[in-house]
């Protein structure tokens, strides 16, 4: 029977994993879906787990910066940006400050591939998304809603 392509990519990850003391593949892959690059071939793995963390980042970045300054966005945005209180727009500056750090650092580690430096970055930003930005910005989505509700 042949091994499925996910199951290839564990195989390597955890080969990976040993050598540089990574987070544990399941864990990646519930917080950041790490599993779609078992439908693509690579020689670069921890390039593309790495991609895939940033673009996961990138899009709440994306998100953080449309409601801090939502001059051509949606309805929905000015909505959410008309609910945000001054202490949740403070946290999103800070949220929007540490993440935008990891943009600028992910572009010095595409100007020169390391496998050891895209080790050490998907430690790092795993390690900044654990301990300090899933749960403010969860607190703050939650705050969000809240009076979003309230308002209509």
């Amino acid at each position: 029977m042949e091994e499925s392509n996910l199951e290839k990519l564990k195989k390597e990850y955890n080969l990976l994993q040993d050598k540089y003391s990574l987070i544990p593949f399941k864990k990646l892959n519930e917080d950041f879906e790490i599993e779609k690059i078992a439908e693509s071939e690579t020689d670069f793995v921890l390039r593309e787990i790495r991609k895939a963390i940033s673009e996961r980042l990138f899009g709440y970045l994306k998100f953080i910066e449309s409601i801090l300054n939502p001059s051509n966005a949606s309805m929905l945005v000015f909505a959410i940006a008309k609910s945000v209180g001054i202490k949740e727009k403070e946290t999103l500056v800070d949220l929007y400050k540490k993440i935008g750090k990891i943009q600028v650092e992910i572009i010095q580690l595409e100007l020169r591939y390391s496998e050891e430096k895209e080790a050490e970055a998907i430690k790092r930003y795993f390690e900044l998304w654990d301990k300090e930005i899933r749960d403010i910005f969860s607190n703050v989505i939650e705050s969000i809603q809240k009076n979003l509700d309230a308002k209509v």
